[in-house]
């Protein structure tokens, strides 16, 4: 009989809680998808870094599972909770015709187990297909070579699925038991009848509270935006951030104190149609969900913030790798070594006769002295950086120092500043066909591409700052800092190399490195391939044995830059997505559920709007405005969150990511969300119209 019974009741359920059984499949079914993705891993065609990059993300994916699967079983957990709510009348029923908790709790624990198996099939079964389309994606963004691609089942990925949700549905188990076990019969049968406890708030402390919440969070937000050069810690970041979530709970808290009451002399307003029954139920929700409506803001703060952040920064790094890589190779040398010197960590290096002699030839020599087959690059471009502790980034700075120490204590203002001839930058400049510049016997330029940088260099640069070098005053010829580097990398990171005329007196003594920029000597990206191959190789690159000789040499070449930054994007914006598809996923479906519960509960409410004389499509708008403003209350406040939530992560990964690609990122998390949250409350909608209709 209880086998029977709790049949029926799944097919209630699956008649009035769609929502429910749709976010249980959807987070399977992503679960899977992103826990499935070493299994074709195996079977991508890629170099061996980007093989390494691909298992790293594999690797943090595993770990963010974990904290998923947190979230998707406190969902479960909270879903079940207005569920058994939602069905008290009916235990009530159960009880009053002689059955007792435990048989209930059978009944509870059957419908759990078939709900769980059933939503745990087909999710496995939607993620089974959908990852095959995931693992092409990987293999696009990773570029790899899908001709050994096929269609594969992770053994690994269900289990570990499975035993994720077994855990979760478990802890769903035990609750519901526990809840059964405090129900009394009287409570059980009148809980149509009894609304949810609400004390009325005093308005004057709620406006008050609202307004000193309101100066913390604009307190909060300058401090992430303007004066983020002073969260220079994560124990100064820490009290922001609590704050923050205190302020937003109090804002919540304090709304419905006040709310009601500021609209009630709008006479005009509130008594208009059925906006006095709206008013109040949305009051009420407000009231009894404080924290609910909190944790659900700061998920959506939190989605909205990853994804716009990710997305900006995979937009930003594909913009500006063409620019950032004109060539094939950049090889380092450092000039006039010691015979020894004390490093940082206070332990003396000492170097041969050997290495204190090569520090003094070029990269070439270096490399034709070792049977280096300079045939294999063409465009070669050599020239020295100079650096000298009589021109550090500090004495730069002078005149603006106090003040920029104020606002950026850590620094290194004890750093030489690098300098390089106007002809040998203009050499490398032609190369990657980028500005060239012209200089009179008594200026110089600062060449700085790295906005944070570039900012507090124009400060002094804005009062045509002058320099001493080699006993000669130099007098910036621009009153900012102009476009330029001559390293590549992922993105805009020099922070500033001054330009001096061919005339400068820059001595042997004070040359810092060699620099050397190159193509390799071929047009096929197989040849190139093997040439990257020969420079590089951990085992056998020409680079490494020199380095195992002692011979200083290091660079970079534009393969491993786009190979480092296309991994680094992509595995970013997959735990972007991932985590806020989950956080969206949660956020709407706690709301759409406390919703459809409260239409259930609320329809004696309904069925009295009818009979004073209410039509259907004044009840619907109701509902309708009722849910809207639901859903969009805590949107509303985690959009404003945002705002300034993005601003500070741009400003960490300044080095990376760009603001002239938030828009594009922003409208595409928009498209994200919009869809995600529009398809829940479209669905909360049509649910609730239907359950306020029933009899």
């Amino acid at each position: 009989m209880l086998f029977k019974l709790s049949i029926k009741n799944i097919k209630k359920s699956f008649k009035d809680y769609g929502i429910y059984f749709l976010t249980l499949v959807l987070g399977v079914a992503i679960f899977y998808m992103f826990n499935s993705l070493d299994s074709q891993e195996a079977m991508l065609k890629v170099s061996s870094s980007m093989s390494e990059l691909i298992k790293l993300m594999i690797s943090m994916l595993g770990m963010v599972s974990i904290f998923v699967a947190i979230i998707l079983g406190l969902l479960i957990v909270y879903a079940n909770y207005f569920l058994i709510n939602r069905r008290k009348k009916e235990f009530g029923i159960y009880m009053t015709l002689g059955m007792g908790r435990r048989q209930i709790s059978k009944i509870i624990l059957l419908e759990t187990i078939f709900v769980g198996v059933i939503s745990l099939i087909i999710g496995l079964i939607c993620g089974i297909f959908i990852s095959q389309f995931m693992s092409i994606l990987v293999a696009k963004l990773f570029e790899a070579d899908m001709s050994n691609f096929t269609f594969v089942f992770s053994k690994a990925a269900c289990i570990k699925t499975c035993i994720y949700f077994a855990v979760m549905y478990l802890a769903v188990i035990i609750f519901n038991t526990f809840t059964v076990s405090k129900y009394k019969l009287i409570n059980l049968l009148n809980a149509a009848k009894k609304n949810e406890r609400v004390k009325i708030k005093n308005p004057i402390l709620s406006i008050a509270i609202f307004i000193i919440s309101s100066s913390i969070l604009a307190y909060c937000y300058y401090k992430v935006t303007a004066g983020i050069h002073t969260l220079d810690t994560v124990n100064k970041l820490i009290p922001i951030i609590i704050m923050g979530v205190v302020s937003t709970i109090l804002i919540f808290w304090s709304l419905s104190g006040f709310i009601l009451k500021v609209v009630q002399q709008l006479k005009n307003v509130y008594l208009k149609d059925t906006n006095m029954f709206v008013l109040r139920q949305i009051n009420n929700k407000v009231n009894t969900t404080v924290i609910g409506m909190s944790v659900i803001c700061l998920m959506l703060f939190i989605t909205i913030t990853i994804l716009s952040s990710a997305l900006s920064l995979r937009n930003t790094m594909q913009r500006e790798l063409k620019e950032m890589t004109p060539v094939d190779v950049n090889l380092n040398k450092t000039a006039n070594l010691p015979e020894k010197y004390v490093n940082k960590s206070g332990k003396e290096v000492i170097y041969t006769k050997k290495q204190i002699e090569d520090s003094k030839l070029s990269i070439q020599d270096t490399l034709k002295n070792n049977e280096f087959n300079i045939n294999v690059l063409k465009d070669i471009v050599e020239i020295p950086v100079y650096a000298t502790n009589d021109l550090t980034v500090g004495k730069f700075l002078e005149d603006k120092l106090d003040e920029i120490k104020a606002s950026f204590p850590h620094l290194a203002y004890d750093m030489p500043e690098e300098i390089i001839k106007i002809s040998d930058y203009n050499k490398i400049a032609k190369l990657y066909g980028i500005e060239e510049y012209n200089l009179n016997d008594n200026e110089y330029i600062m060449v700085c591409d790295f906005d944070g940088f570039r900012n507090i260099r124009n400060k002094v640069l804005a009062q045509k700052s002058i320099i001493n070098i080699a006993g000669k005053e130099y007098v910036s010829k621009y009153n900012e800092c102009k476009s330029g580097y001559i390293e590549m990398s992922t993105s805009h990171v020099n922070t500033g190399i001054i330009l001096v005329p061919d005339n400068c007196n820059l001595t042997e003594d004070i040359k810092e490195r060699y620099f050397l920029a190159a193509n390799y000597n071929t047009t096929s990206d197989e040849e190139k391939k093997e040439i990257e191959n020969y420079m590089r190789s951990k085992d056998s690159g020409f680079v490494a044995k020199l380095n195992e000789n002692g011979i200083d040499i290091d660079g970079m070449t534009k393969i491993v830059i786009i190979e480092s930054s296309v991994g680094i994007a992509t595995i970013v914006t997959f735990i972007a997505i991932y985590l806020g598809i989950i956080f969206l996923i949660a956020s709407s479906a706690i709301l759409a559920l406390k919703q459809l519960t409260e239409s259930s509960d609320n329809k004696q409410r309904y069925t009295i709007l009818r009979e004073i004389g209410c039509d259907e499509k004044l009840i619907n708008k109701s509902l309708f405005i009722q849910i809207f403003i639901f859903f969009m209350m805590p949107l509303a406040l985690a959009i404003v969150h945002s705002v300034f939530g993005i601003q500070f992560a741009l400003n960490l990964m300044s080095s990376f990511a760009s603001k002239d690609d938030l828009i594009p990122s922003v409208i595409a998390t928009v498209i994200i969300i919009g869809g995600i949250y529009g398809v829940y409350f479209m669905a909360t909608y049509q649910g609730s119209k239907r359950i306020i209709k029933e009899k």
